[in-house]
């Protein structure tokens, strides 16, 4: 079983990597300081928060951001699951599926009323995992660009 524990500043070299691999997973590219500064904002543990996951000899595995933020519909606050990514050679063995039992153990410690998160549709892999550990929604993803970063 992977251990999981909170971000440090001595965690951004083997963090780094699967940032990487999370967004190339996606088709994705943020520049470098969106990434320095996305990667101390985790660490500084007050709005994002960030985990990592290593395997028995140590190896960084698997990677989970999440933020709590109020909401209209509870009086407790919800959880959005950001980031979710495991390294493809260690895949099918619980580690993603405990990256999502350690964020639902901080929301409920933190008084949250859910854990959410999205992903893509076509991510049939990732889906096999999520249609066991939660409900969904059969909500549609819309999103308004407001400014694009530097």
């Amino acid at each position: 079983m992977p251990t999981i524990a909170p971000l440090t500043a001595a965690d951004h070299t083997d963090w780094l990597p699967l940032w990487q691999a999370y967004l190339d997973f996606y088709e994705s590219a943020v520049p470098t300081e969106v990434t320095e500064r996305t990667f101390d904002r985790l660490v500084e543990d007050r709005e994002l928060h960030g985990a990592l996951a290593r395997d028995a000899a140590g190896r960084a595995v698997g990677l989970v951001h999440w933020l709590l933020h109020p909401a209209t519909w509870s009086t407790a606050p919800y959880c959005y699951l950001e980031d979710l990514f495991v390294a493809p050679d260690a895949r099918s063995g619980g580690i993603g599926r405990a990256l999502i039992g350690h964020v639902r153990d901080r929301a409920t410690e933190a008084g949250a009323a859910k854990v959410y998160w999205l992903t893509r549709e076509d991510n049939a892999t990732a889906r096999l995992l999520y249609d066991r550990v939660a409900d969904a929604t059969g909500f549609v993803h819309y999103e308004v660009t407001l400014r694009k970063e530097p």
